[in-house]
């Protein structure tokens, strides 16, 4: 890849939400890949998901360690197969709190990380203006980006219109966000296809989000 012209920096969004560019290098990437297919694989594996008012979502999602639906978490995939959800791994919730750390400080990176939702983007998959508030912890949400860039939305607490800031987000890159900002709004209204690393061979875009139950 050329250099860029002006490199891409560690960047605080919004108090509590850091973006840190590249924080999985190719080797890393090529492996978590390799992870989420073994996960998108049925039983329990990549479903779409349907909303309460008959809608569905347009990206595909698998979940690990608490199964998620709107609005609330079960051990089982219960709008889907119904079978137990897929089990979290210990070392992706050490890849968490040191996200959290690498991003926050070690004394943010308080949580034991045990759930996981993976998120599958085509080219017109889009994700609306939600917070991440059905579980009973506020310990720093970890995202992490693998596959086609995207533009994600960050906004604040209070409502889903403005003020917000848009991110480009890339293969490889870590979003995280916590304290004064965990309840806030955040979206993905756009994903720009075909621009994944060609040596990481996914077409699309995955996106890993890990947090705490509090359960």
């Amino acid at each position: 890849m050329e250099a860029e012209l002006f490199p891409r920096g560690r960047t605080r969004v919004a108090p509590g939400a850091v973006h840190v560019p590249d924080w999985l290098h190719a080797d890393a990437q090529r492996e978590l890949l390799a992870a989420c297919r073994g996960w998108a694989r049925p039983p329990a594996g990549l479903r779409t998901v349907r909303t309460p008012g008959g809608g569905t979502m347009t990206a595909r999602q698998v979940c690990l360690g608490w199964h998620w639906y709107p609005y609330g978490y079960a051990r089982t995939v219960v709008d889907g197969d119904g079978v137990p959800v897929k089990p979290f791994p210990p070392w992706l919730g050490e890849l968490g709190r040191r996200a959290v750390s690498d991003a926050l400080g070690a004394e943010a990176a308080t949580g034991e990380y045990d759930i996981a939702l993976i998120n599958f983007y085509d080219g017109d998959a889009r994700m609306g203006m939600h917070r991440d508030s059905d579980e009973k912890c506020d310990a720093p949400v970890v995202s992490l980006s693998l596959g086609d860039t995207c533009v994600f939305r960050f906004g604040n607490t209070e409502t889903r219109t403005r003020p917000y800031t848009d991110v480009e987000l890339r293969s490889g890159d870590l979003f995280v966000f916590g304290g004064p900002s965990r309840f806030a709004h955040h979206g993905v209204p756009r994903v720009r296809a075909g621009t994944a690393p060609p040596a990481l061979g996914l077409s699309g875009r995955l996106n890993i989000t890990l947090r705490v139950s509090g359960f």
